[in-house]
């Protein structure tokens, strides 16, 4: 399989395992995306660490996935991205859109964090 779709409660980890995210992949990246971002889903996490390569469609994908998390107020995150992908946002005036961190664990971590933060101020 090119992709793996983990759940953790209300977090989806979406794991690519192809070295690029380009117009080949980026058409079955997109259409399970449009299954998983679902209203009850808190964050999207999409792991690209072994990405090393995307091009325009695998930045489209990427782009999808904002918008569907954005309509439910979510945020992606993005990690392991490397830094030709964080370079290609960064041109695209795009970086803005996403949360970056090194590890699944640490993003995890941190919307762990996030939520108790959010329980405690009810």
């Amino acid at each position: 399989m090119r992709f793996s779709v983990e759940q953790q409660d209300t977090v989806a980890i979406f794991t690519l395992k192809e070295s690029s995210l380009d117009a080949v992949l980026s058409p079955d990246v997109k259409a399970e995306l449009l299954i998983i971002c679902q209203p009850t889903l808190e964050a999207l996490i999409i792991d690209l660490s072994m990405v090393q390569l995307c091009d325009s469609s695998g930045l489209s994908a990427l782009l999808l996935a904002h918008r569907l998390m954005k309509e439910h107020e979510a945020p992606v995150i993005l990690v392991g991205a490397s830094d030709r992908i964080k370079s290609l946002l960064r041109i695209s005036q795009l970086e803005w859109l996403f949360e970056y961190y090194a590890t699944v664990e640490e993003a995890i971590g941190d919307l762990g964090e996030i939520q108790d933060e959010d329980v405690d101020n009810l």
